[in-house]
């Protein structure tokens, strides 16, 4: 299982470009929408999670997945009976192409104003995410509100609190929020990606803090408390298996509280595997002599 994640992140982190479009359809496939829990509902593709949480003084959409998924997840929302329109503002998790590349378009069919962490306010303005050796471009969106840890965005009723979890970028970002379903309330974490996904932790210019953001990111999520883990990608939190029991009349299918502990295990030993392996290959580069004349 954890090789198969570890893949699907790898991919994540080659450049729009150079995805093969085959995985961008892949990853694109058309999901029907569906709700979650309380006032949270998916309104994502196959293979790239955006969410809708519901308020009757406004909505908040949390991801665009790609370019070409814009069309895609309006079309969802307004399967579900929402409007577009009514979508008040645009959060991120993470500033990288198939999360923030459909942002633009989204952003100009609903006026929404967009959120996202300081720490990645200069990719979400020029479109460019700089990681590994390559650069990965998507369509610039307007900012309207920088936020960092524990800063909170407030529609109606509804109450989400930034969570400041970088690493996979510098401004990667969970929410958290309460939502009720039945007679209970439920405290649900859409979770940025917490996989190194083959980016350097050694010896990277650009980003040369990454490692000590991802060990400081998996202490913050280990002190939070989760009923409903949510990631940015399906692949991360066995997503087909449990809409199957949310169809089949299990209401609760995706109320887990083992799961966010066990997500941030199962992270921090492929993080550690990583490190380990990467200062390994660092040191016996700097440990073979120079050719001489």
């Amino acid at each position: 299982m954890l090789r198969v994640l570890l893949a699907l992140f790898a991919l994540a982190m080659i450049p729009s470009a150079g995805l093969a479009q085959d995985q961008r359809a892949e990853w694109n496939r058309p999901v029907p929408p569906f709700r979650i829990a309380g006032n949270v509902y998916y309104v994502g593709t196959a293979g790239i999670a955006s969410y809708l949480i519901t308020d009757p003084a406004g909505h908040v959409l949390i991801d665009g997945a790609m370019e070409e998924s814009a069309d895609r997840i309006a079309g969802n929302i307004r399967a579900l009976g929402f409007r577009i329109e009514d979508v008040k503002y645009l959060l991120v998790s993470h500033a990288h192409w198939d999360h923030v590349g459909g942002l633009a378009a989204l952003q100009r069919l609903s006026g929404a104003r967009l959120v996202v962490a300081a720490g990645d306010g200069d990719a979400m303005a020029t479109g460019i995410t700089a990681y590994r050796d390559d650069v990965g471009t998507f369509p610039p969106v307007r900012i309207d509100r920088l936020i960092g840890e524990g800063e909170t965005v407030t529609i109606g009723t509804t109450i989400l609190t930034a969570r400041m979890t970088p690493g996979h970028t510098r401004g990667g970002t969970s929410w958290t929020m309460t939502t009720r379903e039945g007679d209970r309330n439920l405290d649900i974490l859409f979770a940025c990606s917490l996989t190194v996904a083959g980016q350097r932790l050694v010896g990277d210019a650009r980003y040369p803090e990454a490692a000590r953001d991802f060990e400081a990111s998996f202490d913050r999520l280990d002190a939070l408390r989760a009923d409903v883990f949510l990631g940015s990608h399906t692949g991360m939190f066995d997503f087909e298996a449990k809409r199957a029991r949310l169809v089949a009349g299990n209401v609760l299918a995706f109320v887990d509280p083992a799961e966010l502990p066990a997500q941030v295990a199962r992270a921090r030993t492929a993080f550690a595997e990583e490190l380990a392996r990467q200062s390994a290959a660092a040191t016996s580069a700097a440990e073979v002599p120079s050719s001489q004349d």
